[in-house]
């Protein structure tokens, strides 16, 4: 696995590294939600999606539930695991659990008893009421598999899994692909039939996830954690309450409009039932788009965070720049799309008649007029995100569907009739597009700003350094440092060739205390670090399209990346010591540095391991092999090279062979060597 540098690596290089994933996962949630329309519309026809749309709002109101949870227990478990409180980590995710289930139960008994009331409430006409009732009371059966499946989800991420997220999603996708035409043509069950394979596929995510729970890597889950607490689960919901919000929001919109559409519709010659079927369908096509758009700019997230938090502002300009232009092209490929096949994308979801391919036309044409400007709207939502401004994110990412869509449907509406529902889309894309712009403008002066700001201190530390390279000496410390790294195998003494080493030579050795340099830089308590710095990173987690949420590092790559810094800075101090932590690669273009390796038999880190770390003797050689192997496997993780690779060190010591304190001895002639050369070099260089 290549590993890439975030504030030095090619922008369009990490983009694409990033946003793909995303991109895969967010565009396969989507048309999750769209596998049922196609099918339906082939064998049902036109009623049966409308019924769906219907239905729709019910499913959204389930899922923000079980985002809160999820979500809510994701953040609660990072900063649980941040401040190494694993029994509270353990008991708020096993709590959102409990309340998933619960919750989804409650709902189900409640959607079941006032199916044909919440119906109305969202629109349903005489038409569409059988099947929506029959599609309806299926899905509304199902809805524990789905919600307890989702909060799983986001729990399962968050522990460093993304990949077994995003393969249980994956795996009921497909599953639903598969049984929807068995269910639907074979069975002859319509639209019955396609709730029953969406259930039976969310049943298999849930089923997958929850195998899971005895797998997770930061926690581990017993029975005694499984037990009510109304205050933690208070905790978990407020950290997931954002994911309620913009759920419910999409509630309101559907309900709003599903109601104009029905009452205006039927005073039109399209009828209700086109309207609301067609305009569902228009936006579930429309969110393949936001899609591909909420992935580019979502991939961007961790690109923009790590530059703008190192003050590399240009970087995050020129990111920015990439984004928007890329989201504007995918964009701008869409609108031409719309406007000039739309009976070709509708007839994707089964045939109509004149007036059902007409109106189609009108909504394509109409609705997304302005489609061309989402690309803006999405990705500076995101955008305010990365750089830790999230009530800028949040008012944008809501500000088209409350603030101007609504109104303006409702106005237009009363004003123009049916299709005065119509050009509340454009309407609405047009003003969010113009408060996206006026922040984004706003947001790259502060940007221009600052990176100006960032140079002038750049040139004064550099003349700075100009006056202090005039005056060096040959007896400045700067020209004489040594840096020697130790990666070792556990139990070849290691670290007690660094302590002899730091005597004889009167240099610092960096080892424990490290750990404490890096907690007090990161905020990560140090009994974390200590347990979690051999660990590897989960990478990038997958954004989930529904809960809004976008890429974020792990505790992992979190720790590595405060570890390396810490390095970095204690190499520019002075001479010194530094045991394991991926030293030796982190500090590879120094010139000053002297990496070794020590290693040696099973027999003696076995006798090691007894004597000095209290390990039995029978089960010593199997816990040293899981150390060294979380070892090799941290450092093949964020070097993309060989733990064990003789070719990566200067040195490579056998301490059985030499014994200990003879390795040291060797260490501290070579180090000596290379002390004088070094300062050989800084001599001739001046004399020049």
């Amino acid at each position: 696995m290549e590993k890439l540098n975030l504030g030095k690596e090619k922008i369009s290089k990490l983009l694409l590294s990033f946003s793909i994933p995303c991109i895969i996962s967010l565009v396969v949630n989507a048309l999750y939600n769209i596998v049922d329309q196609i099918f339906i519309g082939w064998g049902v026809g036109y009623l049966g999606n409308g019924a769906t749309n219907i239905v729709f709002p019910i499913t959204i109101i389930c899922l923000a539930f079980a985002l809160m949870f999820g979500d809510g227990a994701s953040s609660y478990l990072s900063l649980k695991l941040g401040e190494n409180k694993k029994e509270e980590a353990e008991k708020g995710v096993c709590n959102s659990i409990l309340s998933s289930i619960v919750v989804s139960c409650i709902l189900c008994a409640i959607i079941l008893a006032f199916l044909p009331q919440l119906l109305n409430l969202f629109g349903c006409t005489d038409a569409l009421r059988e099947y929506a009732l029959s599609y309806g009371f299926v899905i509304a059966v199902g809805l524990p598999f789905m919600m307890i499946g989702t909060t799983l989800n986001s729990i399962i991420r968050a522990d460093g899994s993304p990949k077994f997220a995003m393969a249980s999603m994956v795996t009921g996708a497909i599953i639903n692909i598969i049984l929807d035409p068995i269910a639907i043509f074979v069975l002859n069950l319509g639209v019955t039939g396609a709730a029953i394979a969406t259930v039976i596929s969310q049943f298999v995510t849930f089923f997958i996830n929850i195998l899971y729970i005895k797998r997770f890597k930061s926690i581990k889950v017993t029975k005694k954690s499984f037990k009510f607490e109304f205050s933690r689960i208070v905790k978990v919901a407020m950290l997931g309450i954002s994911s309620v919000i913009t759920q419910l929001a999409v509630v309101i919109v559907i309900a709003v409009l599903n109601t104009l559409l029905k009452n205006f519709g039927q005073n039109s010659k399209f009828g209700s039932e086109i309207p609301i079927t067609v305009l569902g369908i228009v936006m579930k096509i429309n969110q393949i788009l936001s899609s591909i758009i909420i992935g580019i700019a979502a991939g961007s997230q961790p690109i923009v965070g790590f530059n703008y938090g190192a003050k590399k502002y240009n970087r995050v300009k020129e990111t920015l720049k990439i984004v928007l232009i890329s989201s504007v092209c995918v964009s701008i490929i869409a609108f031409i799309l719309f406007q000039t096949i739309p009976e070709q994308l509708i007839s994707i979801f089964g045939s109509g008649d004149d007036l059902y391919n007409e109106f189609a036309c009108l909504a394509f044409r109409i609705f997304l007029m302005l489609t061309i400007f989402n690309g803006i709207q999405i990705s500076s939502g995101i955008f305010f995100q990365a750089i830790g401004k999230p009530a800028k994110s949040a008012f944008l990412t809501l500000s088209r569907q409350i603030l101007f869509f609504t109104p303006s449907a409702i106005i237009l509406s009363k004003m123009f009739g049916l299709m005065g529902v119509l050009y509340a889309g454009p309407v609405a894309d047009g003003l969010a597009f113009l408060v996206s712009a006026t922040l984004l403008l706003l947001e790259r002066k502060s940007l221009n700003k600052k990176s100006k700001e960032v140079s002038n201190d750049i040139k004064e530390e550099s003349i700075n350094d100009d006056v202090k390279n005039e005056e060096i000496n040959l007896n400045s410390d700067a020209n004489k440092n040594i840096i020697i790294t130790i990666a070792r195998e556990y139990g070849s003494g290691g670290r007690y060739i660094g302590q002899l080493l730091a005597e004889q030579l009167g240099i610092k050795l960096y080892d424990k205390n490290l750990i404490t340099m890096v907690s007090n830089e990161s905020g990560l308590s140090a009994s974390y670090i200590e347990e979690n710095e051999q660990t590897i990173g989960g990478g990038m987690l997958l954004a989930n399209f529904n809960s809004q949420y976008y890429n974020n590092m792990t505790n992992d790559d979190n720790l590595f990346i405060a570890e390396s810094n810490a390095i970095k800075e204690i190499a520019t101090k002075g001479s010194c010591i530094i045991i394991g932590r991926c030293a030796d690669y982190i500090l590879k273009n120094n010139e000053n540095v002297f990496s070794i390796f020590l290693y040696n038999s099973d027999e003696e880190k076995v006798k090691r391991a007894v004597k000095y770390y209290g390990l039995e003797e029978k089960s010593a050689l199997k816990e040293i092999n899981k150390i060294n192997k979380a070892r090799e496997n941290h450092y093949k993780y964020y070097t993309d090279k060989k733990w064990k690779d003789f070719s990566n060190y200067d040195i490579c010591i056998n301490s059985d062979k030499v014994g200990v304190e003879k390795a040291a001895d060797l260490i501290v002639e070579m180090a000596k060597d290379l002390e004088s050369i070094s300062s050989q070099n800084v001599t001739e260089e001046i004399t020049r």
